[in-house]
């Protein structure tokens, strides 16, 4: 013990290179449990590759406005008199864009797309809940590992009343999704893939249908700029709204003063009592005040619709979404090699390790 605790270091290596070499030795002679693992998962890798449907990405890539724009809306009301308020700095951050399309409102918002796809050769058309529900293929061990939870669902309905189930998604309750309609926006969610860097949107959807992937993603793209301009604009048009009312208003005031006053003037042309005349007086005075109220309604008005205008923001797409021509998962050769890797991995331990703590147990504990 002590000579090779004094070892040079030199010959620390010249030791650990004759290790190494005994354990190349062993294994060499074992090439044919080797080769046995090897086959093994090379028959494992091709079940699994055969088995996993094929998958279209589609790549989105917008640029959201997160500035706020330049003051030339501003600048036009203010040589038309119009004072508007200061812009400020977009709350509606981009950051929270993938919890948007991950949400309940939105995902269910696609059931109803139609879309066509190819089955056996065959085009389809069908909305894309009805895609996603009964077109949509998983691996063979997906059903095998939902096996016994279906199974106790159907046991446990044996002891319930029956009840008709709700199929499809005509009465959606957001607040209480049914199990086929939580599994089909599982299913959806899945599919996309949002992320915010570098102040890029990019959007990644995946079915397995290369037209689908194409269609949903430019649905998801149109509608997330609707919900974004709806949010952004929802109290400049509410304000809208609101001097839209007052416009009417004060100009159905001014049109009736103005009428009174024009039928007053004319009925009473060649009279010249004072009496007229002070009456005359009002009503003119009557209606240049509801014409000033009008006026600046109007302008009111117009400074509402031109925040509108200003705070509608820009999603501006810089990578439209096309249609695949090549799947992009799974990579078939590359999974085939990998179980080829874990086979030599596996068998390599299994030779080195496991065989002789196997024997070991086996044989049981060696008496003293």
């Amino acid at each position: 013990m002590e000579e090779n605790l004094n070892l040079s270091p030199m010959e620390e290596e010249r030791v650990e290179e004759i290790r190494i070499l005994d354990l190349l030795r062993k294994l060499l002679g074992a090439w044919k449990t080797i080769l046995k693992w090897v086959v093994a998962f090379l028959v494992v890798g091709i079940m699994i590759a055969i088995s996993l449907p094929d998958e279209f990405t589609v790549t989105t890539k917008m640029v959201p406005e997160t500035a706020p724009r330049n003051n030339s809306v501003s600048s036009l009301a203010n040589i038309a008199g119009i004072s508007l308020p200061p812009s400020t700095t977009d709350a509606f951050s981009p950051t929270i864009f993938p919890e948007i399309v991950q949400s309940n409102p939105f995902v269910t918002e696609l059931f109803p797309i139609e879309v066509s796809y190819k089955m056996k050769k065959e085009s389809v058309t069908s909305d894309y809940y009805t895609y996603m529900r009964d077109y949509y293929r998983e691996p063979w061990w997906t059903a095998v590992l939902r096996a016994p939870a279906r199974f106790f669902s159907w046991v446990k309905s044996l002891f319930k009343g029956k009840s008709q189930p709700i199929v499809g998604y005509e009465n959606l309750n957001l607040s209480r999704l049914t199990s086929e309609q939580n599994r089909v926006a599982t299913r959806i969610r899945n599919s996309m893939q949002l992320d915010y860097k570098n102040s890029i949107i990019s959007l990644k959807f995946t079915a397995q249908d290369p037209s689908v992937a194409a269609k949903i993603s430019a649905e998801v793209v149109a509608r997330l700029q609707e919900y974004v301009t709806n949010y952004r604009t929802e109290k400049s048009r509410k304000t809208l709204e609101y001097h839209q009312k007052l416009y009417e208003e004060y100009k159905e005031r001014y049109y009736s003063s103005q009428q009174r006053y024009a039928r007053y003037v004319d009925s009473h042309q060649n009279v010249i009592l004072q009496s007229v005349r002070i009456e005359q007086e009002r009503l003119q005075n009557e209606m240049n005040l509801n014409y000033q109220l009008f006026n600046s309604c109007a302008q009111q008005l117009q400074a509402a619709q031109a925040k509108v205008q200003e705070e509608t923001p820009v999603l501006t797409v810089i990578n439209p979404p096309t249609v695949p021509l090549r799947p992009s998962a799974p990579i078939r050769g590359l999974l085939i090699v990998a179980f080829i890797f874990l086979g030599v991995v596996f068998s390599a331990l299994w030779i080195l390790l496991g065989r002789g703590w196997v024997k070991e147990l086996k044989e049981g504990p060696h008496e003293a």
